[in-house]
This record gives C-alpha cells, structure tokens and sequence, in this order.
C-alpha cells in the first residue's frame, strides 16, 4: 500500500471509495454507483504501519444522488491520537433491478451541524457543473509534446464488486498509478498526489474490459505538476481505437525527496498548439476553484481525537 513516504493517494482513494459507497448502499437499499468525487486534498502521508479511519455521512441527497461526506484519520497506534489526513465530497447514484437511476430516500438534516455540512455540500454543486463543463470542451489528439504515459490490462474478476462493475475506488487507484508514473519518470524523482478533483464517472468498467489508463502532464508550476487522466474501457474485440471513456480526471503532483520534503519542479514549456491550450486549461481549473470558494466540508476543530481504550 506505501511508497517511499506514505501511502499512495490512489490507495487512499480506494478506501474512502468502499466507505462512502457502504454508506451509500445502506442508505438506499440498493446497488449504488460512484458518479462523481470531488476536490481532495491530501493534507499529509499516511505512514505504513499505522491504523486509519475512515468516516462517510450523508450531506444531501437528490432524487437518485448521494452526496457523501468522507474524512480520513490515521494514528500511529502506539500514542492512538488520530489526525485528519484529507477528507472530500463523493457523490453516489442508487440504481434499480433494471440498472436504471432510481429514488432514494429523502435526507432531512436536523442538528445545526448537519444543517451545516449539507449547505457546504450543496455549495460545490455549482463548481462541480464548471468545472465538468470546462473538462468536456478539451480535445486530445496526438499534436502534443507532452510527457504521457499509457497502461493497459483487463478488467480481472477481482476488481468488481457485487453489482458486476469495477469498483471506482479500484479505478481510481489505476489512474493515480498511471500519474505517479508519468510524473517520476519527467522528474526523475519520487512523487506523491496533493490533490485531485475533477472525478468524473461516465460509464462503468466490467469484467473482461480492456482498460486503457493515460495520464498527460499539461502544466507545472515552481513545485508542483498537473496530470489529466483519462481512463477507456471495453471490449477488446472492438479494437483499442474505439474505447469509451469510462472517467475523466485531473491530479496534482510534486516530487520529493527522501525525507518527503517537497522539491523543485522540471519545468515544462508548452510547444504545440495544443499543449498551450490544454496548459491554460490547468490555469482555468485554478481559478475556478478560487471563484466559487466552496464552503469547507468539516470544522478545524475536528482535526484529531484521541482512541478511546
């Protein structure tokens, strides 16, 4: 599970993933869909070794959607004080016998608490429609000079879960694999996820799938690295040129050293057409994200706890 600093972000994903998506099943009775993961943050690495907790809770809930409130803990179980690692936004969609949207039950907040968490959730919705919106209207074409990186396998019978799809915590994990590849090999050092947002699930991966993982770095910063992914799915036999895209994503990176102190950046210059824009593409997801300012999702005061024997 842990690199050279801490736990990957795409394993972190993962986890925070099957937590939210129990919650979601518990709540509609149903078989339930990831949709749609908002901006995380990972605040700090989890080191190996020590116990993690994580926490999902229902904000909102639209007719068929789920919004779902995750925080992850970690603490080094000899002291037993666990301190937040990241939290986030996940939003799940129930689905009926016939795999279509169906309704689920009604969330009321009550408590002044609860009241708060669904108006930060509900605060995102108009960030998450930008940002998607801004994510659609980018093309991808080989006119790039770019550092890229692509895997491909099939979809194993152990990357499903009960409804018969790849769980997307499971295809979250590939895609920060493929990130983190991309990244080290143009740095040439070891890198970690800061943040990734953007989460967009378009169709489901299933067992037997061809799944093709690109990751393109598209900007950097003094420190820091942006990466889109893009990850296709589907049957092999139609030929790799014809794969869906099955979700689209954006992550950001830097590399350190062996302490984890963050590093310099290798500065990428865009060449191409097609590399500028996609470069300015990175500055408008920047900005958006300033613009609307979405309210936080959990209190500072909230940041550790000690076990209870």
């Amino acid at each position: 599970m842990a690199g050279a600093i801490g736990v990957h972000g795409g394993r972190v994903l993962e986890w925070i993933d099957k937590a939210a998506y129990a919650c979601a099943v518990g709540w509609a009775r149903s078989y339930c869909v990831t949709a749609y993961v908002g901006h995380i943050h990972f605040n700090r690495p989890i080191p190996s070794g020590h116990m993690v907790e994580v926490r999902s809770r229902i904000a909102h809930t639209g007719r068929s959607s789920m919004h779902i409130v995750n925080e992850v803990f970690s603490a080094d179980p000899r002291e037993g004080i666990f301190t937040r690692a990241s939290d986030c936004l996940v939003i799940f969609v129930a689905m009926g016998e016939d795999r279509k949207p169906k309704e689920v039950p009604k969330y009321v907040p009550v408590t002044d608490e609860e009241k708060r968490v669904a108006e930060a959730a509900l605060s995102r919705v108009k960030l998450r429609k930008a940002i998607e919106e801004e994510m659609l209207k980018q093309t991808y074409s080989d006119d790039s000079t770019a550092p890229e990186l692509t895997n491909r396998f099939l979809a194993k019978p152990t990357d499903v879960n009960w409804g018969g799809n790849v769980h997307g915590g499971t295809a979250m994990e590939w895609i920060d694999e493929a990130a983190t590849a991309c990244t080290m090999q143009w740095s040439g050092e070891r890198t970690i996820a800061v943040y990734a947002g953007g989460i967009r699930f378009y169709r489901p991966v299933q067992i037997g799938d061809l799944v093709e993982v690109n990751a393109r770095l598209i900007r950097t910063d003094t420190r820091s690295m942006s990466v889109i992914v893009h990850l296709r799915a589907g049957d092999p036999r139609k030929g790799r040129e014809n794969l869906p895209v099955a979700i689209h994503s954006s992550f950001t990176y830097i590399a350190t050293d062996v302490d984890g102190d963050p590093l310099a950046a290798r500065q990428f210059t865009p060449v191409t057409q097609e590399d500028k824009r996609l470069e300015q593409h990175a500055r408008t997801l920047r900005e958006l994200r300033s613009e609307y300012q979405p309210r936080p999702l959990v209190l500072p005061e909230r940041e550790n706890y000690k076990l209870i024997d």
